[in-house]
């Protein structure tokens, strides 16, 4: 099953793309969407975050997707702009029928480091575990790929307990 993983951000968004046969994780791959100069305007930048994920579900035709819940920050400002990319994102997504699944950074980041604190060079380092990869993805990208993989194995979790 192909999964896509999304880690919003209205500046950058990272997308991680991996397949899950079995026990067997596969790194199919990642990048970033940039949503454009902030002198363009809030409209335009979210235009282009969903024009960018609609480009990457063409591309890569996952099976189905997950994204990083939205966490309250310290500005405000920055939650309610956050909210909207997370907003355009997950208009993309589901614009092709796909499921989209949410997930905590707190839960992703325990589901892959082990520890629901872990930083964003433990889970570059991990994800490059997980993987095989012979360097570490950027840290938008490794978040997004972290969400795909949190996401494949509790698919797959759930999945187990339904057969039994």
């Amino acid at each position: 099953m192909r999964w896509l993983g999304i880690d919003p951000g209205l500046r950058t968004t990272g997308f991680g793309v991996i397949e899950l046969e079995g026990q067997q994780l596969r790194y199919i791959s990642s990048g970033i969407i940039e949503s454009g100069e902030v002198a363009l305007g809030l409209p335009h930048r979210l235009g282009t975050l969903y024009q960018g994920v609609q480009e990457v579900l063409l591309h890569y035709q996952p099976d189905a997707a997950a994204i990083e819940e939205i966490f309250l920050n310290v500005n405000p400002r920055s939650t309610l702009m956050l909210g909207q990319a997370r907003g355009a994102v997950i208009a993309a997504l589901v614009s092709t029928g796909l499921s989209v699944s949410e997930y905590s950074a707190r839960g992703i980041k325990q589901a892959i480091v082990g520890t629901g604190r872990a930083n964003k060079t433990q889970m570059q380092e991990m994800v490059k575990r997980l993987l095989k990869l012979k360097k570490s993805p950027s840290p938008d990208a490794a978040d997004a790929l972290g969400v795909a993989i949190c996401a494949a194995h509790h698919h797959q979790v759930q999945m187990t307990k339904a057969k039994r």
